[in-house]
């Protein structure tokens, strides 16, 4: 048999928000296009997805709202720290995605970018909105597991 390569992930930055008020239905990794200044000022941590939200327009997905800092070594080459960012799917992920997105109350939701074999990557989630009322169920379920693992783990 021949050795598999080891994937290496580096998550760079996640959507806590959006477990919080999303349910996730289905994931999808996809590439993202950026610029050098723009992969650079991400591997330093300068990414923030928590108002970001993804868009199909034209059979393409759009990031829209994700905010990049400008890399602080990078003068002209810096762009915009909110533009809209081109991500990478197959054809068939794309009309899939269409497919779920035209149920009610779905929407695309980045979970997390991280770097997988060089390459920048964003996990899109396909999420149906949480009500007041899951949220608080969530919160109880939490609290219930933390009180369980600390009377266990006296």
């Amino acid at each position: 048999m021949a050795s598999q390569e080891q994937k290496t992930s580096n998550v760079v930055a996640t959507n806590r928000k959006a477990r919080h008020e999303y349910f996730v239905l289905e994931t999808v990794e996809a590439g993202i296009v950026l610029t050098g200044t723009e992969v650079k000022s991400i591997r330093d941590g300068n990414a923030n997805l928590t108002d970001a939200y993804a868009a199909i327009t034209n059979a393409e997905v759009w990031l829209l709202g994700m905010h990049v800092n400008p890399y602080e070594h990078g003068s002209y080459a810096n762009k915009d720290p909110r533009r809209e960012r081109k991500l990478l799917l197959h054809r068939k992920e794309i009309r899939r995605l269409m497919s779920r997105l035209g149920e009610p109350g779905t929407t695309l939701v980045p979970l997390q970018m991280h770097f997988s074999k060089h390459r920048a990557k964003v996990l899109l989630g396909v999420c149906r909105g949480k009500r007041e009322y899951d949220k608080r169920q969530d919160i109880a379920r939490r609290e219930v597991e933390r009180d369980i693992r600390r009377h266990y783990a006296r």
